[in-house]
Formats: structure tokens, sequence, C-alpha cells
């Protein structure tokens, strides 16, 4: 069986919660900072999950752009992983938050199987998942 991933945020890493029981999460900020070296391996666990109902929370309060091209590729290697059946992104952002919305709905239209779910939460609440 896989083990679950839990890492602790910091100021430029966000937090993650992969639950091998297929249930993840991502909450935090999301800077450069060794993005490749971070990303890399949880993209090679989700490739490997073997779950047929999977969700993901995205609770980003800010990504840069190389960090959303690497949030992208592990969203792609859950869509296309053949043992999900069924996979729900929970997208959360801020009500003025509209590019986070945006780049929650531009990753909605390059997923296939991926069912997004939008979370619109008022500015500055915090612990909202």
């Amino acid at each position: 069986m896989m083990k679950s991933i839990n890492i602790e945020a910091t100021s430029y890493t966000p937090a993650i919660r992969f639950g091998a029981d297929g249930k993840l999460f991502i909450k935090g900020r999301s800077i450069r900072m060794n993005e490749m070296e971070f990303y890399e391996p949880l993209i090679k666990w989700v490739e490997l999950l073997q779950k047929e109902n999977v969700s993901i929370d995205v609770d980003l309060e800010y990504i840069d752009t190389g960090c959303s091209m690497l949030l992208y590729k592990l969203l792609k290697a859950l869509d296309i992983n053949k043992s999900i059946k069924k996979l729900i992104v929970n997208w959360h952002y801020e009500e003025i938050d509209f590019d986070a919305l945006e780049d929650g709905q531009i990753l909605q239209d390059s997923l296939k199987k991926a069912r997004f779910v939008f979370h619109e939460h008022p500015e500055g609440k915090e612990d909202r998942t």
C-alpha cells in the first residue's frame, strides 16, 4: 500500500496532505524556490495512486507561474491515471480573486476526467477547508 504524504507549509511551499485513501489536499502559497524538487515527487506519487475515487482540494492563496505549470502537471497526471475513475477537484478561491477563479476554469477546460467544484470564500477568511 502507498504511504501518505504529509508536508507542512512554509512561506514558499504549500501544505500537502496526500492520503493513500484518495483524499488529497494542497493549501497555502507556492512560490518558485526549488519547485521541481518539491512537485516532482508529488507528481510521481499521483501517477502510481491506485484508487478509483479521488478528490483533491486546491486552496492556494498565491501561486507563481512556474509553480502553476507544475500544478497543472500534477492535475494532468491524476486526470490520465487509468486507476482513477472519478476525480473531483475542489478549487478554492477568494471572492475578489478573479485570476484564481480563471486559473481553475482554464484547468477544468484542459482536463478530461476531472470534475471541478468551485468554492468561493470571503476575502481573508482563514482555515476554510
